[in-house]
């Protein structure tokens, strides 16, 4: 029996319950033969906590502080959960993020690991200790600053482990039974997915598939690091995320699910200039303000007056950063004006069969339609169809479109045990 990194989320950890059911499962695998490595996240809504907290003390809490904060939810969890395995007669050691060797950039709350150097952590699982280690979190190469990595890089963590140590598989333990074709929780009829290619996982995740993270999926695919999801609240297999071949990729489906993502904005830049350059700097000044965009749209300009609008869609978070830099480059592209809006929702269809299926396109459109959902934006890739809508249509809208295709199940209902999905 080989390695396995074995990640548990918050809703797995939730309360001393939890962990007690958690430690049990890790003693299992132990059991079985298996070195064991465990990332583990912070317990419950811990990290929102520690965030709610800090706003109250501070407008603006500084990044190197507030990273400082909320890695003691991971080491809390990690601490407890190393009690629990002892108390069941094996021993275990946590290890915070910078003790298991893992080196990321200075950028606070949103860092990327650079590099894993996880001897610590080899030792103890050479020593035949369970090594439990704290996720989202890491150290920088240049200042030695506490880091941390982001929402769900816990994920990333474990995968990230798990390529540096040469393991056999990477479970991440969450609250439902795999990777679903729709978020259970809006599609009741939605499948579980057996297997599922790194390509249709990638979408999902950046289309808003809470399950996994993107960056994990790709740290996966990089390493090729073949990904368990499964639920830490039963016993059933989940969802294999891996490269298709053979007679996978022969079978593979048309459509692999439906995301949704309910967390951008979407801004609009009315009146730019229609000539070379205006673009370019609108985007560099988002860029220099380290905003991530995601859709972008620019309508034909108007014969009469030379001008176009520009939107795009952007994490709500840093609609505030957004709006700032374009304010200061007013006077320089003479744009008219700016238009926020942050009741939007994505809609988006993946599948890596649908670049030979014609008609894909005209029964999502249709679905949409009798769905009565309008669309104001849309964007595509040869495995996926994104469209901005109005944030109250969402639900319709993703259960309208997992029906047109097929995908709602005939057996029970998908189980959500609890938390938050991640």
């Amino acid at each position: 029996m080989g390695l396995v990194v074995q990640k548990y989320g918050g809703s797995s950890v939730a309360d001393a319950e939890g962990i007690k059911r958690v430690a049990k499962r890790i003693v299992e695998a132990k059991k079985n033969g298996h070195q064991v490595v465990v990332v583990v996240s912070a317990m419950g809504d811990t990290t929102d906590e520690l965030i709610d907290l800090a706003e109250q003390v501070s407008p603006m809490p500084p990044g190197r502080e507030m990273d400082m904060l909320l890695t003691a939810g991971e080491r809390i969890s990690m601490a407890l959960l190393a009690m629990a395995i002892k108390n069941l007669g094996h021993e275990a050691q946590s290890f915070t993020g910078s003790q298991a060797g893992v080196i990321t950039d200075s950028s606070h709350g949103k860092a990327r690991i650079i590099d894993v150097t996880p001897g610590r952590i080899r030792t103890a699982v050479d020593e035949g200790n369970i090594a439990i280690v704290a996720g989202f979190q890491g150290v920088s190469q240049e200042k030695k600053d506490i880091t941390t990595l982001g929402r769900g890089g816990s994920d990333t963590t474990a995968v990230a482990l798990a390529a540096a140590l040469d393991a056999e598989v990477c479970e991440i333990y969450t609250d439902v039974d795999g990777v679903f074709t729709a978020d259970p929780r809006v599609v009741k009829k939605a499948r579980k997915i057996d297997h599922i290619g790194y390509e249709d996982m990638l979408e999902l995740a950046s289309s808003g598939s809470k399950v996994l993270l993107h960056r994990c999926v790709e740290y996966a695919r990089r390493y090729d690091i073949p990904i368990h999801v499964r639920s830490s609240f039963s016993g059933l297999q989940g969802t294999w995320v891996g490269r298709t071949q053979g007679n996978e990729a022969m079978e593979q489906a048309l459509i692999s699910g439906v995301a949704h993502d309910t967390s951008e904005a979407k801004i609009t830049v009315v009146g730019v200039p229609d000539k070379p350059g205006e673009a370019a700097a609108i985007f560099r000044a988002i860029a220099g303000a380290e905003v991530n965009i995601d859709m972008v749209v620019q309508n034909v300009s108007a014969a009469s007056t030379g001008l176009t609008d520009i939107s795009f869609t952007l994490p709500k978070t840093e609609g505030r950063k957004a709006i700032d830099a374009l304010e200061k480059l007013k006077a320089t592209v003479a744009f008219e004006s700016l238009r926020y809006d942050d009741q939007i929702a994505k809609i988006s269809l993946v599948g890596a069969g649908m670049k030979t299926n014609p008609g894909v396109t005209a029964t999502f459109f249709e679905a949409l339609s009798r769905a009565s959902v309008n669309i104001e934006l849309i964007s595509t890739s040869e495995i996926r169809i994104s469209v901005v809508t109005r944030a109250d249509d969402v639900n319709e809208a993703v259960r309208a479109v997992h029906s047109a295709f097929g995908l709602d199940s005939d057996s029970d209902e998908a189980v959500v045990y609890g938390g938050t999905g991640r």
